[in-house]
């Protein structure tokens, strides 16, 4: 026997029971809902990044490009006058059966997978990103089919899962991973690309989108079955599997009988392999405002009783060249951080040297690896306990910033106090901590760029 984690907190284990009972991952076809091309000509005008990064003055331009974008569905706006019946939620649904009635919206008549290559320009070169679009059974995080890296917050999938029962739709694909192991899945998909695609569109930010619907019954047995003795790893999208799970449980209380193949027993999902040249993780740097002056003043000597600490002019000429290179270039074992905001002008370099004593300000049942994360020693030991965030004390927010001039910038026009910049977490880490069956801390990977909403999608009716 032995103890492994789930939920946050030690449970026990029988391992002869999990290897008679081993659950296996289940990828089904769909019929996919997608816009109707003879009606909606530009598809770059109607597909919209997922709900966790439409600012509100993005919604408003999303709303603006067309009359038929898919932030309405998505994403829809939240109104003064919103009520229990009338609301955000009611309006997407409303506006799915309208556009379904309308024809906007079409139901392919073959179950699919879909095959979906990403295009998109970063650091200067361009890359793909391919992926399946396909559904995946859900099972309960503890069986390890799928497999989570990172925390998440309730309000994020309560917003979902009240989407869900009002639309009965996947909206926007949760990415996971997979390995690809003798590259069988890509050499089969490789098979696909001399078709037509059936969407085919390049939008303003320069990113272009490719995708097959797959329906040979032979290639779909043969894609399915490479992917079905493996687990999957969700790499963006813990809230939406979070609340299908729950959405699952309810729809299972409230049925009279469930057969188990139901549409509310799968999750939509774009599946990438490991090894994908084009999957690329950003770091999520902190930012962070409502701390007190007292606790300013102190956090400096707080934060030299654990780490080294080396002052970098801000102005300097290659300053960014710099940190990029502290930031990436460092030791596997190294915990680096970039801190602004405590000396006027400059960046503080932060060099963790005192392992054991930020391991003991840590929630014990974290796992080794998860001790070791420059996102987790900044949430748990600097944010956390140096700064108080979260003590009740105060009035501390903690935001986000995939960009690290952006995050510089807001710190320096004084909208936020402190900037820290990270490391971007590598993809066999996010795999270890999943293996571990831990998480890292919230907002601890930022999968660039976000699958888009609104190229296909899976109605649970």
């Amino acid at each position: 026997m032995c103890l492994s984690l789930a939920y946050g907190k030690l449970v026990w284990q029988n391992p002869l029971y999990i290897k008679k009972e081993e659950t296996v991952a289940e990828v089904h076809p769909f019929r996919g809902v997608r816009y109707n091309q003879e009606l909606v000509k530009d598809l770059a005008d109607v597909i919209c990044p997922p709900y966790d990064i439409i600012s509100p003055q993005l919604q408003q331009e999303l709303y603006r490009l067309s009359e038929y974008n898919f932030v309405r569905l998505e994403h829809n706006r939240e109104l003064p006058q919103d009520t229990a019946t009338d609301n955000k939620y009611t309006r997407s649904a409303a506006i799915l059966e309208r556009w379904l009635e309308q024809g906007v919206l079409v139901v392919d008549e073959v179950p699919a997978i879909y095959l979906h290559d990403h295009y998109f320009n970063y650091r200067g070169k361009e890359c793909r990103r391919r992926g399946i679009i396909a559904c995946v059974r859900l099972v309960e995080w503890d069986e390890m089919v799928v497999r989570p890296h990172e925390g998440t917050l309730i309000e994020h999938t309560n917003d979902r899962l009240s989407l869900l029962w009002v639309c009965q739709a996947n909206t926007s694909p949760i990415l996971a991973l997979f390995e690809d192991q003798g590259q069988r899945v890509s050499s089969l998909l490789a098979a696909q690309e001399p078709s037509q695609p059936i969407i085919s569109l390049s939008d303003t930010r320069g990113e272009r989108h490719n995708v097959w619907a797959v329906t040979e019954p032979e290639v779909i047995d043969q894609i399915c079955g490479s992917l079905a003795h493996q687990p999957l790893y969700v790499a963006d999208g813990h809230h939406r599997y979070e609340s299908a799970l729950t959405y699952q449980r309810e729809r299972r209380t409230y049925s009279s009988s469930v057969s188990g193949d139901e549409a509310f027993n799968f999750v939509m999902m774009e599946l990438v392999d490991f090894s994908d040249p084009g999957l690329i993780i950003l770091p999520a740097h902190r930012l962070v405002r409502g701390i007190s002056r007292a606790t300013l003043n102190e956090l400096t000597a707080k934060l030299g009783s654990f780490f080294e600490i080396e002052k970098l002019p801000l102005n300097k000429p290659d300053v960014w060249q710099q940190i990029d290179h502290l930031l990436t270039a460092g030791e596997t074992n190294e915990v680096r951080l970039v801190l602004l905001g405590l000396a006027e002008g400059r960046l503080l370099l932060l060099r963790l040297r005192d392992f054991t004593a930020a391991d003991q300000m840590m929630p014990y049942f974290h796992s080794e690896l998860y001790k070791r994360l420059d996102v987790d020693i900044v949430d748990d030991v600097i944010l956390s306990k140096l700064a108080g965030l979260g003590s009740g004390g105060g009035e501390l927010t903690l935001s986000y910033s995939y960009d690290g001039e952006d995050a510089v910038n807001k710190v320096l026009e004084q909208e936020y106090q402190l900037a820290f910049l990270l490391s971007p977490v590598k993809v066999e880490v996010v795999k270890a901590i999943a293996d571990a069956g831990d998480r890292m801390s919230k907002k601890a990977t930022y999968f660039y760029p976000k699958v888009p909403a609104g190229l296909v999608f899976h109605r649970l009716v």
